[in-house]
Parts: structure tokens; C-alpha cells; sequence
């Protein structure tokens, strides 16, 4: 009824080991945020971590700056968990058994 059951077993660990492997991966690509005018900027990973944030020197109004770190964030953020999806959904998909009538689920 499903054909070669190991080869399948086989297929779902590769895929498996490729989605952490890509895990690995978004860690290493970086995404910049920014607002006021670049007056804040922030850089994320792919797996939404964060890993630099930069401030203006000009900018002394702390609710401003709070303001500007919460819109870059978001913007970073909102990048970052794309990029992670995309990238995820490919990962897993790619290494799926083909199984009948499965076809549309992945």
C-alpha cells in the first residue's frame, strides 16, 4: 500500500537533518532594519535573533529612540520571519516521500 516503507523513513530523517541544517544556515544571514532616517539600525538573523544595534549619536530624546528601536525592530523582524518561512518550507518540502494523494498538503 505505501510501497518501500525504509526508503520513505529514509527520505523524512534527510529531510529532517535539511531543515536543521538550514536552521544553521539562517543564522548566518543577516537582515538590517531601520527608521528615523537611519538614525536607528538594527540587524537580525534569518532566525530572528538579534545581533547589532546602532544608535545616532544625535538622537538624546529617549521615547524617540525607544520609537525608532521598535519601528527598525519590526521592520528587521518582520523581514527575518519571510526569509525563515520561505526558507523552512523549502527545506521540508524538498525532502518529502512522495506518497499518493499527499501531493497537495506540502
Amino acid at each position: 500500500m505505501f510501497g518501500d516503507l525504509s526508503g520513505m523513513m529514509d527520505k523524512l530523517k534527510a529531510a529532517q537533518q535539511n531543515v536543521e541544517d538550514t536552521k544553521k544556515r539562517l543564522d548566518t544571514v543577516l537582515i538590517d532594519g531601520e527608521a528615523g532616517n537611519g538614525k536607528v539600525k538594527v540587524t537580525v538573523t534569518a532566525n530572528r535573533k538579534v545581533r547589532d544595534i546602532k544608535i545616532d549619536e544625535s538622537l538624546t530624546d529617549n521615547e524617540e529612540i525607544e520609537d525608532y528601536l521598535v519601528m527598525a525592530l519590526n521592520d528587521a523582524l518582520t523581514r527575518a520571519n519571510s526569509i525563515n518561512e520561505q526558507e523552512l518550507a523549502a527545506a521540508a518540502k524538498d525532502g518529502m516521500p512522495n506518497i499518493p494523494g499527499m501531493d497537495g498538503m506540502f
